[in-house]
This record gives C-alpha cells, sequence and structure tokens, in this order.
C-alpha cells in the first residue's frame, strides 16, 4: 500500500489532534509545522493539513500554492480573503479545500437546511438559526452558521452563544403556525473537525482548483 504522506500546519489542539489521528488511519505524517515560512518546509508531501488563526491562514496558503502542495484549510476568520485566495489559486494552477466547518455532519444540515427552505413556503415558515459554542470561540455568529444563512432563501437571523466548555451546535428552525420543524446538529468531541480535514485531504489528492464541503458531499 502506497501511504499517503502528509503535513500538518500548526502545533495547537486542532494540529495535534490531525497528527495523531492521520497516524492511526495510516497517514505518513512527515511534517510537523508551527510556523509556515518557506515551500521547502513542504517537500516530498502529498497534502497539508492547516490549523492554525487568521493572520496567518493566507500567507499558509500562498506558501503551499509556491510548494505545489494542496491545502486542506480548516482555520477560519479569514474568509473576508476569499476572492484573493480563488485568485491565487487560479493564477498558481494549485489546489485548496476550505471549510468554515469540517464535520460532515454539520455540512449535511446546511445541505438539508437549503432544501427544507425550498421546500416550506418562505412567508408560512420563518426560518431562524441558534448556535452555541465553549467560551474560547472568537467569531460570533460562527462561519457554520453563516455558511447555513446563505443557503437560506432571504438568510435568516442568527442567535449565538459563546459559554464555559459547550460543545459546537448548530440548529435551524422553520416555524410554520401550526407546526415547526428543527434540524440539529451536536458535535460531541472536538477530533470530528480534524477527522473531516482528513477526509477532505484523502479526496483532495489529485484535483486541481478550489473546493469546499459542497463540492465533496455532492452538494453543489
Amino acid at each position: 500500500m502506497n501511504r499517503k504522506s502528509l503535513a500538518v500546519i500548526g502545533l495547537g489542539k486542532m494540529g495535534s489532534a490531525v497528527s495523531t489521528m492521520a497516524r492511526a488511519a495510516g497517514w505518513r505524517v512527515t511534517a510537523e509545522i508551527a510556523r509556515l515560512e518557506e515551500p521547502s518546509q513542504l517537500e516530498g508531501c502529498d497534502v497539508a493539513i492547516e490549523f492554525t488563526v487568521p493572520t496567518a491562514a493566507v500567507a499558509n496558503i500562498r506558501t503551499c500554492l509556491a510548494a505545489r502542495c494542496p491545502a486542506v484549510v480548516g482555520t477560519t476568520g479569514w474568509h473576508d480573503a476569499l476572492p484573493e485566495v480563488r485568485a491565487a489559486v487560479a493564477t498558481a494552477g494549485g489546489t485548496v479545500f476550505w471549510a468554515a466547518n469540517f464535520s460532515l455532519g454539520a455540512n449535511v444540515l446546511a445541505l438539508l437546511a437549503a432544501r427544507a427552505r425550498l421546500a416550506l413556503p418562505a412567508d408560512a415558515f420563518p426560518a431562524a438559526i441558534a448556535e452555541a459554542h465553549h467560551a474560547a470561540k472568537r467569531d460570533a455568529p460562527s462561519g457554520t452558521a453563516l455558511e447555513i444563512a446563505k443557503g437560506l432563501e432571504r438568510g435568516a437571523p442568527i442567535s449565538s452563544l459563546r459559554l464555559g466548555q459547550l460543545p459546537g451546535t448548530h440548529e435551524v428552525i422553520f416555524d410554520g403556525q401550526f407546526e415547526q420543524l428543527r434540524l440539529e446538529h451536536i458535535v460531541r468531541d472536538r477530533r470530528v473537525f480534524a477527522g473531516g480535514a482528513l477526509v477532505a485531504a484523502q479526496w483532495l489528492i489529485g484535483r486541481k482548483g478550489m473546493f469546499t464541503m459542497r463540492d465533496m458531499l455532492g452538494g453543489s
């Protein structure tokens, strides 16, 4: 079996989880990088998974493109720069996979919510999103909630709670006069994001362009 080689960029909790789970799944983790500075750090890697901080993400993506190393980007908070990154990927002929949330279940929730919005009359079933996370999560609303809202016609109001050690929870509510539909996803362990990133990394190898979970899950 030809094991694929993986670079892990970012050595925080998520990076450590990716490294541990990757080895258990049979990947060769050939680089664990606290700070990516040179394309040579990615030499020989089939794909990189990046979980760092918003201020470093775009520069890390550009370095991956320069190294011709496909990149799975799990960092959030940099998505205002998506047009710039798309242009850089196109110019370099490179490969980037980004997502606001690497939980497979959360992304299926977004697809189901968009489908429900099409099926239910918007005037009769106004929608709202409620999300809750641990107190250390900085962005509110979460990137996941914002992505779900994009799939709902006319958008939807979002309520956000940050408290203690709450697991990540997203709920979409369609409220009719005589009935209510609730779609909910609950994270039990943050390793779910590392696992989803590894699924994306395997899927990404051999592809060119810029991709999201919607591409991988067949929702586009």
